[in-house]
């Protein structure tokens, strides 16, 4: 697995590349186009077969209709209880942080404990309410990588103040989906800088 970092859209996004020797790529959280990520693609050879959203937020979606273009055969893919919440522009917030209203119908929807394969990657979907009612984090035990979105950040966590969002369930999502998983775990958030599960389990002072 290789994994390749850009920063997308207004908010400046952490969006993700990940390929692997078959050539086989995954865009995780597009929250806008990014020229440089579709030059690595180009020069790689990669085939794009699925854009995961860890939520449906605007500052995450906002490169999705671009990337769709450019990837014709692409999939996008959410949780089965953030399929409404994507395509419901009063609460994507995509006219406040895009500019535009935009409602996205995604091509595939998983539920907790779901996997998939692309290429030799093992994804595992896990269902992590708190920032959005539908919020997922993607787990890759092979690697020890876990792509958190907004739902756990370097010595924080997402924010629970907007329509969805609950405390109570982002600290219930943490401590029973992510600080289970191995203490190695290299956590790849949707914003700041990667942490491990071992660090938030000692020093995150919310959970």
């Amino acid at each position: 697995m290789k994994i390749e970092q850009y920063l997308s859209g207004p908010l400046q996004v952490n969006c993700y590349l990940v390929y692997d020797d078959t050539k086989k790529a995954f865009i995780v959280d597009p929250g806008g186009f990014n020229q440089a990520l579709a030059n690595s693609v180009e020069e790689k050879g990669l085939e794009v077969e699925y854009i995961i959203l860890t939520h449906g937020h605007g500052d995450h979606i906002g490169g999705v209709p671009r990337l769709q273009k450019l990837y014709p055969n692409v999939k996008v893919l959410v949780s089965e209880k953030e399929k409404n919440f994507l395509g419901d522009v009063r609460q994507n917030f995509t006219m406040e942080t895009l500019g535009a209203a935009l409602a996205i119908t995604p091509d595939v929807c998983v539920t907790d404990g779901d996997t998939l394969t692309v290429g030799t990657m093992e994804l595992k979907f896990l269902e992590t309410p708190g920032h959005t009612k539908g919020g997922m984090c993607i787990y890759n035990a092979e690697n020890h990588v876990l792509f958190s979105g907004d739902t756990l950040f370097r010595a924080s966590i997402g924010r629970t103040d907007f329509p969805g969002g609950s405390f109570k369930e982002i600290e219930e999502s943490i401590h029973t989906k992510l600080f289970v998983l191995p203490d190695e775990t290299v956590v790849l958030p949707g914003h700041m800088g990667q942490t491990t599960i071992r660090f938030e389990k000692e020093m995150n002072p919310f959970v």
